[in-house]
């Protein structure tokens, strides 16, 4: 008997600034994201992508990956993107691009991937506000 739908498995999940495509095909992946330091709060951020790969599957599924506020409860932003694996050897990469994603406070808000609204993977995105220094002003010269 042969399986016609076998739910995939996340192999990775990067929080990154881009992603681009070389081409050779190969994906380019530039300023992965472990935390941000912000100079204000509220900001905004003009982009933020989200890079799963899904492995092992078979079937037609539909990926979702939400920015979750630190309340546990608020969908700061969030994107869906349908996907195909044919055979169980085959992969898919996927990039969600979060634009102008506002951060009201500072705090933990947690990334969020799910496939068929079955939960794959949810990690932590500190948000921490970190003031610039202020700048002494230079000092006077005698005439």
């Amino acid at each position: 008997m042969q399986a016609t739908r076998i739910l995939p498995d996340l192999q990775c999940s990067l929080l990154c600034e881009e992603v681009r495509q070389e081409a050779n095909g190969n994906l380019f992946i530039i300023g992965v994201v472990g935390v941000l330091h912000v100079p204000q709060l509220p900001i905004v951020a003009g982009r933020l992508c989200v890079l799963n790969r899904w492995v092992a599957g078979i079937g037609q599924f539909n990926e979702n990956v939400r920015l979750i506020a630190p309340d546990q409860t608020t969908v700061v932003n969030k994107g869906e993107m349908k996907f195909e694996l044919r055979d169980p050897a085959m992969s898919a990469t996927n990039v969600i691009v979060f634009g102008n994603v506002k951060f009201e406070t500072a705090g933990v808000y947690q990334i969020e991937v799910l496939v068929d609204d079955v939960m794959k993977l949810r990690y932590p995105l500190p948000v921490v506000h970190t003031p610039m220094p202020e700048r002494k002003p230079a000092a006077e010269k005698p005439a």
